[in-house]
This record gives structure tokens, sequence and C-alpha cells, in this order.
């Protein structure tokens, strides 16, 4: 029987199936009779798709989950931090929190020491538009690119894109825009030349079908060096090839960048049984929501259960990816280089605070003395 059940899994995970776990006789996820989690707003892409996963498990193991909404990035945090939800589905916020940036760089928050346990590639690039002669990033130089006020997220992302063709802001024609809509819209309505997002968004679809077109500028995987630059400006992103979206198809793909979004994540304080119990579940569940809309497939464990995220990976779920022959050595090892980033954050985090009590920083500047803090004493 035993060998009967490896040669399943085995086939399984060689066919890219991953909803196998439960099978063959294998002890079934054991979850809390109710949890609560994070999302996006109502009407948006991670609570959707924690909508499907919640219904599944509902479904298959009879549990309470409630979804909290939030639009932000502290409302969809703080709980998790203050234990009122147990997961968060959550994007670059994890990110920023584990590295003190932007909104957590603040003292009652500073580095957040956070795991995830899964999470889907979603595709991101620069659309252009075709009138301007743009057919390689570096064509970018001087051309109006969007930057979006009070969006750390996306702006990091386009950063991330500049530096694989060795470019920064100051190489392009910066055009504030008041949000990713109006940045994408902008495009559309000559205000500017290009803008990153997602391929899907509906906006670039009428940029594809308006006078001007639209072209995706490749980040070749074989240009190690444009990718190294790429991981300095953040660590979780990698290579993806997209074929869905406005001017893609299987005929004419693009390379753009990846990460993932929505993560589900939790704190590394959550027990490790609890976060492989949800792991397996979620995985197991997989027949159930993976047609719930067209983005849902990414959800297998083969693609969520992979390097590199936000954060590390929780031990629970890696143990969990480990039984069923995802989690690789690459995987351990890219792990285990972003706990030793987290550390070294949490330690300059200390010792900033110990030196700002010896020169009496008073809390509303404490923001401005840690960005400089830890620009002299991290990478």
């Amino acid at each position: 029987m035993k060998t009967t059940v490896k040669r399943t899994l085995t086939a399984a995970i060689v066919a890219g199936v991953t909803a196998f776990a439960g099978q063959a006789g294998a002890q079934e996820a054991e979850l809390p009779r109710t949890m609560m989690w994070s999302a996006y707003d109502v009407g948006s892409s991670g609570y959707t798709e924690a909508s499907a996963v919640a219904d599944a498990l509902i479904k298959e193991y009879g549990v309470r989950i409630r979804i909290m909404p939030s639009g932000t990035s502290i409302g969809r945090l703080l709980p998790l931090k203050t234990g009122r939800v147990q997961y968060g589905w959550l994007a670059n916020e994890v990110y920023f929190a584990t590295e003190a940036l932007y909104d957590f760089s603040a003292r009652e928050w500073g580095p957040q020491d956070l795991r995830v346990v899964m999470g889907r590639p979603a595709g991101f690039g620069i659309g252009v538009a075709a009138d301007t002669g743009v057919k390689e990033l570096a064509d970018l130089k001087g051309k109006r690119v969007s930057r979006i006020q009070a969006n750390p997220s996306v702006n990091l992302k386009v950063e991330a894109i500049l530096a694989f063709a060795g470019l920064t802001w100051d190489d392009v024609e910066v055009v504030e825009m008041p949000s990713y809509g109006a940045a994408l819209r902008g495009v559309v309505e000559g205000q500017n030349d290009a803008a990153g997002g997602v391929p899907t968004a509906g906006i670039f679809r009428e940029l594809e079908a308006s006078s001007r077109g639209i072209v995706w500028p490749n980040l070749p995987t074989d240009n190690k060096e444009g990718w190294d630059r790429v991981r300095k400006v953040a660590p979780f992103f990698s290579p993806a090839t997209e074929t869905i979206g406005a001017g893609l198809s299987k005929e004419h793909p693009a390379q753009l960048i990846a990460y993932k979004y929505p993560m589900i994540t939790t704190y590394a304080s959550t027990s490790e049984e609890d976060v492989y119990n949800l792991t397996k579940a979620v995985v197991e569940s997989y027949d159930i929501y993976k047609d719930a809309n067209k983005v849902m497939p990414r959800w297998d464990a083969q693609s969520a259960g992979k390097t590199p995220a936000d954060a590390p990976f929780h031990p629970g779920a890696v143990k969990y990816l480990k039984e069923i022959g995802v989690w690789t050595d690459e995987d351990e090892a890219w792990n285990q280089k972003r706990l030793e980033r987290l550390k070294a954050v949490q330690a300059a985090w200390d010792a900033a605070e110990e030196e700002a009590i010896e020169k009496e920083i008073a809390d509303a500047d404490w923001p401005d003395f840690w960005a400089s803090y830890r620009k002299e004493h991290l990478n």
C-alpha cells in the first residue's frame, strides 16, 4: 500500500496535479472550527481568490471562515498583528513590513516577523504606447513614465524593471499620477508614454485598441546581469512569460517579471502544526476552487508553493511542501538567505532604536532617522 501511495504521489507531481495529498489513505488536514482572514477590498482579485479558497475549505472541512476586507496595507496587517485574524491574503506590504519601509517605518511597527504560507505568481510589466518607437527597456530613456503617488508597491516594480536596463527614475521623465487607474489612463490619453501594470488590466486593453497601440519591453531570462539588478531592488521578483493580456497571446508572449499576489501570510509565531494543516487543506482542495476564475489555476502547489516571495516561507508550509515533493534545495537556499536578511533588518532596527534613545530622537523624527540609519547600515 505504501509503495502504491508513493507512486501515485510521484505521478501526480510530475503531471503538475496538486489535489492529491488527501488521497490514498493520507490523514486529513485538521483545521480549527473558525478562522478569520484579512484581504483586499471586496471586488479585488485578492478578495475574490480568498473567497474561492474559503468556500472550498468550508465545503471540504466544515470550517467557518470570515474574511475582513481593507483597502489599506495597515488595515490588512493590523488585525494580523493583534491576532484578530490568523492569516492575511496580502501583497507587497509583506515586503515593506519585513523591511520596515513606508508605513511600517513608524516606531509602533518596525520589521514584522512575517512568514508566507503560499502565494500565486502574478505577471507585471511596463506597458508602453507603441507609437513611441520603444522596443527594448533601454529605449525608455527620456520617455514619460508614470510614477503613482502613495503607491510604493507599483512604483517599486517599475523601478525594478527600469533597473534591468540599467535605468533609474532619473533617466526617464517622471509623470506623477494620483492613482493606478490614472497612470494607465494617462498612456491612452497621451499624458505619458508608459506605465507599470498587470497585462490583464482593462485600460491596457483600451490602449491596445487605440491609435497608440501597446508593446511590452522584454526582460530576457538569459540576461543574468539584468536580473541581478532587478533583485537588488527587491529579492522577490522572478521571470515570467505572459501570454494573457493586452497585446499578448501564445504566439506573441512577453517576458515580464513575476511576483506573488496574493500571498497567504501569517506571523512566525503561528504554530507549525496549524500552518502545515492549512497548507495541506489548500492544496488538497485545489480541484474545488481551481475553476473559480481564470487565475485560480495558478494556485497549484507547483506554482504557489515555490520561492521567491516577499518574506520567508513558514516552517509548517515548508514541511508539507517537502512531503509532496514541491520544495527543493534551491527553495531552501533562497529561504535561508531571506531569513538572514530579515534578521539583519531586525538587528539594525534594534540598534537604531538604541542610538535614537541616546540622541533623544522624537517619534515624529524617527522615520527620517530610521531611513538614514537603514541606508547606512543595510544594503
